[in-house]
């Protein structure tokens, strides 16, 4: 790896740091000048050179493990990484990231020597996509129809893998296909194929398909007719590849939240900045009331999604038998809070927000479509869902108890040092629950004693009984045969809404005495309460007072300013 985001990390700070510097000046006349991303975009071309820019860099050795010779040692870092470049523009974002996204089963199930050979090769640029879902199947992956079937010396692969982000500009696959005639969980295996080794009449790339958003993407799919594989493609166990995949999911789905986070981050400085300089009846938008009340819950959005990813990507290291919880939670619940947010600042940009040669080149209107696809990525809100309602037995035990000692029990959550990853405690499902919001009661007496003069006394008593009532609901419940009711799936976005707070509540006890962090956070938790208690609207002044910090400049609005020692990321 050159110099890069290390080099200059080694003498300036934080690789997060040095890579957001880079990407400025990128910005400003280099791979990444928005008026070239917009003309590729228009041509639905890949952003190769912004691409090549991040190689260059030395990006592709954070999505490798340190343990296999890579710079990835904890998961918000890479996060963070990802989330500054989708900050510049998302369709760049994907295309590079995917790779992590690729190579995550081998990290997970793979042999050292198979995930060393792997690790090499993205170190020196190697573009790796990830072949799970096929035509007519979706998310439905255990109806997979891609074959994989013994050889003397290895297997063949046949069928057809569809709808794959990078697979014609991919070196490698990571594929998912049957080696059980009767399938069922145990009948799938991965196969890491390298695409350089087949032969034109062994692997055909299918053409690419036509996208709304993210139109650069390299979307297609890849086509296998016999084609030979050694006995070393194999992932881990035979029979083992359903489990890794649902495992993999887990850091995927956490991870997926830097697109959404960077393109929020995107919409409010285009939208402030819009806010500041247009002036309407002889004043700044900025200043009028309306326009700020936007501005302020739509802040507010983005940040209860940005608590939410801080202390999941950190529970990564932290509660990794608790990743089936957490990261569903993050995949259904940040896509869908940052679009919202996104939908609110396009009222106030008007037709600004539509057209392409007008305001800032187009980018809006770009990122506005872009994202609506992340919420499709691994999994969508559906499936994750139903992933939530899944374990509803084991997340409704257990509420109500008050553990004073809980805000410290789960600090590290938050801040301090993060012990070592260890991918094989990923479990399929929580045993426990979510130790999070378990500690809810505990969090909110800690809150109570810190906040002195009880200016979030209202809003932490909403919390507390929608949060009580959230867990009786999810108590009561009792499965059924077949798909959930519609209800469950209302109840498990309620879920994820105390999650929500429960990540405010954790960070607001590490923060005594930070007066902005304070305001910030009370307005995620107002926002929280808004979509707990049917009617409650929240407080209009915290929200302006929001807007505030919102329109200060354009730098990115943060519960946690990455330089300092306390920051999660």
């Amino acid at each position: 790896m050159s110099a890069g985001v290390a080099g200059v990390a080694g003498a300036t700070g934080s690789a997060v740091t040095a890579l957001e510097d880079m990407l400025g000046q990128w910005r400003a006349g280099g791979p990444f000048a928005p008026e070239d991303l917009a003309r590729l975009d228009a041509a639905e071309a890949v952003p190769v050179a912004a691409c090549r820019a991040l190689d260059d860099a030395g990006l592709p050795a954070y999505y490798v493990p340190a343990r296999f010779g890579g710079r990835l040692v904890g998961f918000p870092q890479v996060v963070a990484m990802l989330r500054a470049v989708a900050r510049q523009d998302l369709t760049v974002a994907i295309a590079h990231g995917k790779t992590f996204l690729g190579a995550v089963s081998v990290w997970v199930s793979g042999s050292p020597e198979t995930a060393e050979r792997l690790a090499r090769q993205i170190i020196d640029g190697a573009v790796v996509c990830w072949g799970l879902t096929e035509r007519g199947h979706g998310s439905d992956l255990l109806s997979g129809e891609v074959s994989a079937e013994r050889t003397t010396d290895g297997w063949r692969l046949h069928g057809t893998k569809w709808l794959i982000n990078n697979a014609t500009r991919a070196q490698v696959a990571c594929v998912l296909a049957r080696t059980s005639a009767v399938g069922g969980p145990r009948g799938f295996s991965l196969f890491l194929v390298d695409k350089r080794e087949l032969s034109p009449d062994r692997l055909r790339t299918l053409d690419k398909i036509p996208t709304h958003g993210i139109r650069g993407a390299d979307i297609s799919g890849l086509s296998f007719d016999g084609a030979p594989l050694p006995a070393t493609a194999l992932i881990g166990e035979p029979g083992k590849g359903g489990e890794t995949v649902l495992k993999a999911l887990q850091l995927t789905r956490t991870a997926c939240t830097a697109l959404s986070l960077g393109a929020g981050d995107h919409a409010i400085r285009l939208a402030t900045r819009f806010a500041r300089e247009r002036r309407l009846y002889g004043r700044p938008v900025a200043e009028m009331p309306l326009a700020r009340d936007t501005i302020g819950r739509a802040a507010a959005r983005l940040l209860l999604a940005e608590a939410v990813t801080a202390v999941a990507t950190r529970a990564i290291h932290v509660l990794p038998r608790e990743m089936s919880v957490f990261s569903a939670v993050c995949k259904a619940f940040v896509p869908t809070i940052v679009q919202e947010a996104i939908e609110q600042v396009a009222e106030l940009l008007g037709a600004r927000g539509y057209l392409t040669d007008v305001f800032e080149h187009g980018e809006f209107a770009k990122l506005e479509r872009d994202h609506r696809l992340v919420a499709i990525f691994d999994g969508s809100t559906l499936v994750n869902r139903h992933m939530l309602i899944s374990q509803f037995t084991r997340l409704g035990r257990g509420y109500g108890v008050l553990d004073p000692s809980a805000a410290d029990r789960l600090s590290t959550l938050v801040n301090g040092p993060l012990p070592d990853f260890a991918y094989d405690t990923l479990a399929l499902v929580s045993a426990s629950g979510c130790g999070l919001v378990l500690a809810v009661p505990g969090l909110l007496h800690r809150v109570r004693e810190l906040d002195s003069g009880g200016l979030m006394a209202h809003v932490l008593a909403d919390f507390e009984a929608a949060c009580a009532k959230t867990h009786a609901a999810i108590g009561a419940y009792r499965p059924a045969a077949g798909m959930p009711a519609a209800d469950a799936f209302a109840l498990a976005e309620l879920y994820e809404v105390c999650v929500a707070g429960a990540a405010c509540l954790l960070i607001l006890s590490s923060r005594p005495g930070d007066g902005r962090a304070w305001t910030l956070l009370r307005g995620c938790l107002e926002l929280v309460v808004e979509r707990l208690v049917p009617g409650r609207y929240g407080d209009d002044g915290v929200f302006a007072a929001l807007a505030e910090h919102a329109l200060l400049d354009d730098e990115p609005l943060t519960l946690f300013p990455r330089d300092q020692e306390d920051s999660p990321w």
